[in-house]
C-alpha cells in the first residue's frame, strides 16, 4: 500500500478531512515533525510502493490529490502543498529529504532558510524563496511548506515532477486563518464530480465521438469505476461486442445486419468508455494502452470480415472489397503514425501551411468539418452501423472505401504541403522510427549495404519515389498480368532491389516519411491482386488472413514506438522475411501454383504461422513490459484513428 507522509505545522481551526482523503485515495498515512521524520519515514515506506509528502494544512479537491499522487505515468508529480514519487523517484526524494535535515535547511516551521535552489557538487540544495506560489513552481516556494520545497528540489535533482493540469480545482497551503477561509470557499464553490467527469473525455475528438457518445459514456465509465471494473475489462468487453456484431453480419439476414449495426454502435461506446474510465480513475497502464489500439483494430477488421461472410451467404462475393477496405485502412494508419513520427521532435518545425491549420482551428466550424472529412473512427463505425443496417454489405464496403480514399487524399496532401513548405531539421531518432517502420528484411538489408555509395549520390527526394516506383511495378504487375505469369515473380525481384535502395541511407528527407506507407500499400496490395486474378477457391478470405497477420506486425511496431520502447526486435523482422521477403515468397506461390486451391492452402498456412510468430513475441513482449513496471502510457493526442 502507498505511504503518505504529513510533515509540517498542523492546520488550524476544525479537523482537517485531509487524512481521510488520502485514504481514500488508498494511501496508508502516517505523520512527521520535520525533514528529518519525513526521512525515517521515507525509507520505512515498502520498497516497492509510491511515497508522498503532504503538508497537514493542505485545503484543496480530493481530485487535484488524485492527480498529483495515483497518476501512474509519472515518477513524480505535484501540487500546492503536496508531492508523490513512484519507486524509480524515491532515492532523489531520500537526497532532497536529507539535504533539508541537514543543518541550514529549513526545519517543519520553515526557521531556516537554505541557499538558492541549485545543485551543489553532488548533493541536493534546497531554495526558500519567500513569497507564496500558485502553481508548485521552483519560483516562489515557501520555506514553511516542506512538499513544495521537496518538489522544487527534484527539479534539480533531475527528476521534475508533472504538475497537472487543475483548472478550476483548488489546491493550496493557506499562509493564515484568512486564507483558509477562503480556500475552504472556493473548495464549497466547485462541484468537483463535475469537472472529474468532464476531464474524462478527451479534449481533442471526432465529432460524432463528443456531441453523440461522450455525453453519455462518461457517466457509463463512472459507473464503471464505481463497481471497481477496470479500463482493460471495459475494452474487453468491446472487443466481445464487436466480435457478436461481426457474427451477426455473417448470418446474412437482415435482422442480422440490424443487430450488427446496433451493436457496433454499442462496441464504440464501451471504446470510448474504457479510455474515459483511464482517465477517470487515472488507471493508466502500458497494457492497457496496447490492448486499446490493438482491439480497436482487430474489432474492425473482423466487422469487415463478417460482412464479407454474410454477403456469401447471399450469393454475393465482397471479400476483394472487404480486403480492400482493410488495406487502405491501415495505410492511412501508417501514414499517420509515420508522419507523426517523421516530425515528433524536428528542429524549426514551421510551415505556411501549419500556420493557416492554426488559422483555420480559431474558427470554429472548420474545426469540426475538417475533422469529419477525416472520417475518423467515430465518423467511420457510424457509417459502417447504418449501412450495414439498412443497405447490403457490398454497398456498405464501396461507400465506405469512397469514403476512406478522399479521407487519405486530403490528409496526405495536406501532409506532404506541410513536409514540402517547412524548414526542418529531422533527428536520428526520428530516421531510425521510419527505417523500423519500413519493416526491411534481409533481402532489402543486404541490397541496402551494397548500394549505399549510389543512395548516397541521389537526390533528396529519391527514397520516396524509388519506393514508389519499385511498389506500384509489383502491384500493376500482380493486378495486370494473368493468373501464374513469372513476370509478377520478376517484379518482385525489382521490388527487393528498390526497398533496399529506398533505405540505403538514413531516412531524414522531407517526404521519407512515405517511404514506409509505400512499403505497406505495395505488399498489401500484391497480395489482394494476387489473390483476386487468380480465381482460386476461398484464395481471398486466405488473403484477408494474411494480411490481418502482417498488419498486426506493423501495428505492433508502432504501438511499440509510439510507447517509447523501441521497435521488435530485429530477429523478429528478419524471420517475418520483411515485408520485402514475404512479397517475393507470395509471388512465387501465385506463380507456382496458379489455378490451384494449393494457393489457398498456402496462404492459410502463411497466415497461420506469420500470426503464431509475431502474436507469441508480442503478447509475451507486452505482459513482460507490465509486469516489469514499465511506464504507463496513454494516448492523449486527441486524434482520432
Amino acid at each position: 500500500m502507498p505511504t503518505a507522509i504529513l510533515t509540517g505545522p498542523p492546520a488550524a481551526g476544525s479537523p482537517s478531512p485531509l487524512a481521510d482523503d488520502l485514504r481514500a485515495l488508498g494511501f496508508q498515512v502516517t505523520e512527521a515533525a520535520d525533514a528529518a521524520a519525513a526521512a525515517a519515514r521515507l525509507a520505512e515506506a515498502p520498497a516497492g510502493e509510491r511515497v508522498a509528502l503532504v503538508d497537514p494544512r493542505f485545503v484543496g479537491h480530493r481530485h487535484a490529490l488524485r492527480l498529483a499522487l495515483t497518476d501512474p505515468r509519472f515518477d513524480a508529480a505535484a501540487v500546492p502543498g503536496a508531492v508523490s514519487v513512484k519507486p524509480a523517484a524515491r532515492p532523489a526524494l531520500a537526497r532532497v529529504l536529507a539535504a533539508a535535515a541537514a543543518p541550514g535547511g529549513p526545519d517543519a516551521t520553515g526557521a531556516a532558510a537554505a541557499p538558492t535552489l541549485g545543485a551543489r557538487g553532488s548533493g541536493t540544495v534546497l531554495a526558500t524563496p519567500d513569497t507564496a506560489s500558485g502553481t508548485g513552481g521552483a519560483a516562489g516556494v515557501r520555506p514553511d511548506v516542506l512538499p513544495d520545497l521537496a518538489a522544487a528540489a527534484l527539479d534539480t535533482d533531475g527528476t521534475a515532477p508533472h504538475r497537472p493540469e487543475l483548472g478550476v480545482l483548488v489546491a493550496t497551503v493557506p499562509a493564515d486563518a484568512d486564507a483558509r477561509a477562503a480556500a475552504l470557499t472556493a473548495v464549497g464553490a466547485v462541484d468537483e464530480e463535475a469537472v472529474r467527469l468532464r476531464s474524462a473525455v478527451k479534449s481533442r475528438d471526432g465529432f460524432f465521438t463528443t456531441h453523440f457518445i461522450s455525453p453519455y459514456s462518461r457517466y457509463v465509465a463512472r459507473w464503471c469505476a464505481r463497481r471497481g471494473l477496470t479500463p482493460n475489462q471495459v475494452t474487453t468487453a468491446s472487443l466481445l461486442v464487436a466480435l457478436i456484431a461481426a457474427g451477426c453480419a455473417a448470418t446474412g439476414t437482415r435482422p442480422g445486419f440490424v443487430a450488427a449495426g446496433v451493436l457496433l454502435i454499442a462496441s464504440f461506446v464501451l471504446d470510448c468508455t474504457d479510455g474515459q474510465l483511464a482517465r477517470y480513475s487515472l488507471q493508466y497502464s502500458t497494457l492497457g494502452a496496447w490492448l486499446d489500439a490493438t482491439f480497436d483494430r482487430a474489432k474492425e477488421y473482423a466487422y469487415y470480415a463478417g460482412l464479407a461472410l454474410g454477403a456469401a451467404r447471399g450469393g454475393d462475393d465482397v471479400w476483394a472489397l472487404a480486403l480492400g477496405a482493410m488495406v487502405l485502412q491501415t495505410c492511412r494508419h501508417v501514414v499517420d503514425f509515420a508522419f507523426t513520427e517523421a516530425n515528433h521532435d524536428a528542429t524549426a518545425n514551421t510551415s505556411p501551411t501549419a500556420a493557416l491549420s492554426d488559422r483555420l482551428d480559431s474558427v470554429g466550424w472548420t474545426v469540426w468539418v475538417r475533422r469529419m472529412i477525416v472520417l475518423p473512427i467515430g465518423e467511420r463505425w457510424a457509417m459502417i452501423a447504418v449501412l450495414t443496417a439498412v443497405t447490403t454489405p457490398r454497398i456498405t464496403l464501396i461507400v465506405l472505401l469512397v469514403g476512406c480514399a478522399l479521407a487519405a487524399c486530403y490528409t496526405t496532401a495536406g501532409r506532404v504541403l506541410r513536409s514540402l513548405t517547412r524548414k526542418a531539421h529531422r533527428t536520428d531518432r526520428a530516421a531510425q522510427a521510419l527505417y523500423d517502420l519500413a519493416d526491411s528484411g534481409p533481402l532489402a538489408e543486404g541490397v541496402a549495404r551494397l548500394t549505399r555509395p549510389l543512395a548516397a549520390r541521389l537526390p533528396a527526394f529519391a527514397p520516396p519515389l524509388v519506393a514508389l516506383a519499385g511498389g506500384g511495378l509489383l502491384a500493376a504487375t500482380a493486378a495486370l498480368a494473368p493468373a501464374g505469369s513469372w513476370w509478377v515473380v520478376a517484379a518482385a525481384a525489382v521490388y527487393v532491389v528498390t526497398s533496399g535502395l529506398a533505405v540505403a541511407r538514413p531516412l531524414k528527407g522531407a517526404l521519407d516519411w512515405l517511404v514506409p506507407a509505400f512499403f505497406r500499400a505495395a505488399e498489401y496490395g500484391t497480395l489482394l491482386a494476387l489473390a483476386a486474378v487468380s480465381h482460386v477457391n476461398e484464395a481471398l478470405p486466405a488473403a484477408f488472413g494474411l494480411v490481418a497477420a502482417v498488419a498486426y506486425h506493423h501495428y505492433d511496431t508502432v504501438y511499440r514506438i509510439r510507447g517509447g520502447t523501441g521497435a521488435p526486435p530485429r530477429a523478429l523482422v528478419r524471420a517475418a522475411g520483411g515485408h520485402e521477403g514475404r512479397a517475393l515468397l507470395v509471388a512465387v506461390l501465385a506463380a507456382a501454383l496458379a489455378h490451384h486451391t494449393g494457393l489457398t492452402v498456402a496462404l492459410t498456412v502463411l497466415a497461420v504461422a506469420l500470426a503464431l510468430l509475431v502474436l507469441t513475441e508480442s503478447i509475451r513482449f507486452w505482459v513482460s513490459a507490465h509486469l516489469g513496471g514499465a511506464p504507463a502510457v496513454h494516448d492523449e493526442s486527441g486524434e482520432p484513428a
